[in-house]
């Protein structure tokens, strides 16, 4: 596998080319963004951990029945990936209410709920991705309602097979966003970004402290530190 030129620079991450083409090298930046890049800062390190944990999370669940575009990881902060084309759509699965959704429904913070709450949005920072329906998906021809099924399904299957395994790190995963595109070698829905504290929310169970991005969102600072922390507890539930 030989690296080749920068095909696409995002906030967070680089994506080069290699001699194969249907995969690509993902370079993880010391970079963090939260509200579509209105907040920004580095964190030497932090490429690294995410590349990492992020490693850890796909490969367990390649092994467990759902396709991702992770291949192996290559350097501290590189791994090696499929293709895909991606689908500007983002699934995001709630086993706690916090965040914006608190806001929006009119309840604290950290609100149990008895079901498993799946949002749809349409992932396009101009319009600050949006909430969107399944009709408007594939009235913008973003999908179909059979990809649609697909990844609502595969959203709720990837979200029981980590919520264990968080467990058994002692933290709590209160929701996350999960990204799909199609492979270029099978055109297959498969997962196609990260998963990763900056697409979790991710809280202590025994303490409710927070170890994910919201660190950086909401100015509690040590970010590497809790990063760091959600690493080596995962490291001991999965090695």
């Amino acid at each position: 596998m030989k690296k080749g030129a920068l095909i696409f620079e995002g906030n967070e991450k680089q994506v080069f080319a290699t001699d194969h083409p249907d995969e690509v090298i993902f370079r993880y930046k010391d970079v963090t963004v939260a509200y579509n890049n209105v907040k920004r800062a580095r964190f030497i390190g932090k490429g690294a951990l995410d590349n990492q944990i992020s490693a850890i999370l796909l490969d367990y669940l390649n092994k467990n029945g759902v396709e991702t575009h992770f291949i192996r990881q290559v350097g501290d902060q590189e791994q090696l990936c499929r293709k895909i084309e991606i689908i500007p759509l983002q699934v995001v699965v709630h086993n706690r209410i916090a965040g914006s959704l608190a806001y929006r429904l009119g309840v604290p913070e950290g609100f149990r709920h008895a079901n498993t709450i799946v949002d749809l949005r349409y992932n396009n920072d101009e319009l600050d991705d949006p909430l969107i329906n399944r009709d408007h998906a594939v009235a913008l021809g973003l999908a179909s309602y059979r990809e649609l099924d697909e990844m609502y399904n595969t959203a709720r299957k990837v979200n029981d097979l980590l919520k264990p395994v968080f467990h058994k790190a002692g933290i709590e995963l209160v929701d996350m966003k999960i990204e799909f595109g199609r492979a270029s070698d099978t055109g297959a829905i498969i997962i196609s970004d990260e998963i990763s504290p900056d697409t979790c929310r991710l809280w202590d169970e025994a303490t409710g402290e927070r170890m994910d991005k919201d660190r950086f969102r909401l100015d509690l600072s040590r970010v590497v530190e809790s990063y760091t922390n959600v690493l080596n507890r995962l490291k001991k539930v999965t090695e």
